[in-house]
């Protein structure tokens, strides 16, 4: 059998990796890497540190694949996304049958954690389900919204109250159910201002963990530009922004 590790490397800072993460990273012989451009070659930089300090020494590969890119969107979401993720299995599988070997193991290294909006597993069931000698594991990270609480100092949710979790094209349809609060990811098009005018707070973070990190914190109305200025900037400066929010009508900042 060949086995894959799918570990979770958590938002950015290196010191999140768990224990079963180090010991799946020191276990891999091959390490599937995928090539997003230059501009987030930091995140890149980052996943070969890791290996690097975490295989101490020991011999293994870096195999990389140049990642799929985006597809015009004229065709709805859903199918722009289904089609990423066919050309991602093809890829991966390409690589799975030409680079490890029977008995080895090879990993792929997510940010965050691999089970909340990320294809990667999605991909490797497909993966297995055409090999019948293909494994997988799945090894949990620190996810952005974690490590986004965790550095506001703030508990996820109210006492005894849920958290809905959203990417920034579904917030504005939960507006209308005043939620208490609200995890927003992949936010393109600076979605909070639809909760504008609501009375909500809101907890921001941008490349947590990382040595760019920029957190802001208060009355949504009262930083709702401030914010949409300060993404314009760091996706200019950085070519990319990786960031997400907790909207709250209980928290205070």
């Amino acid at each position: 059998m060949r086995h894959i590790h799918i570990i979770g490397i958590g938002a950015g800072n290196p010191d999140h990796l768990t224990m079963e993460a180090v010991g799946a990273i020191a276990a891999s012989d091959v390490f599937f890497l995928f090539d997003k451009g230059e501009d987030k070659s930091q995140l890149t930089d980052l996943r070969r540190h890791l290996i690097e300090r975490h295989k101490a020494g020991a011999p293994y590969r870096l195999v990389w694949g140049e990642s799929p890119q985006w597809a015009s969107r004229e065709s709805g979401y859903g199918a722009v996304v289904d089609d990423l993720n066919a050309r991602k299995r093809l890829l991966t599988g390409d690589l799975v049958d030409a680079e490890l070997k029977p008995g080895q193991s090879g990993a792929i290294l997510v940010w965050g954690d691999p089970t909340l909006y990320d294809s990667t597993l999605r991909i490797m069931q497909a993966v297995c389900r055409e090999r019948d000698d293909v494994d997988y594991s799945v090894i949990p990270g620190i996810s952005s919204l974690q490590a986004l609480v965790a550095r506001h100092r703030i508990p996820f949710n109210a006492i005894g109250g849920g958290v809905t979790i959203t990417p920034g094209r579904g917030l504005a349809a939960l507006m209308s159910q005043r939620p208490e609060t609200v995890a927003v990811m992949l936010d393109s098009r600076d979605a909070f201002q639809e909760a504008c005018g609501a009375d909500y707070v809101i907890h921001y973070g941008a490349y947590v963990g990382l040595p760019q990190e920029q957190l802001f914190a208060g009355p949504l109305d009262a930083l709702a530009e401030t914010i949409a200025a300060y993404r314009r900037e760091a996706r200019a400066r950085h070519g990319w922004i990786m960031d997400s929010y907790i909207l709250s009508r209980q928290l205070t900042a």
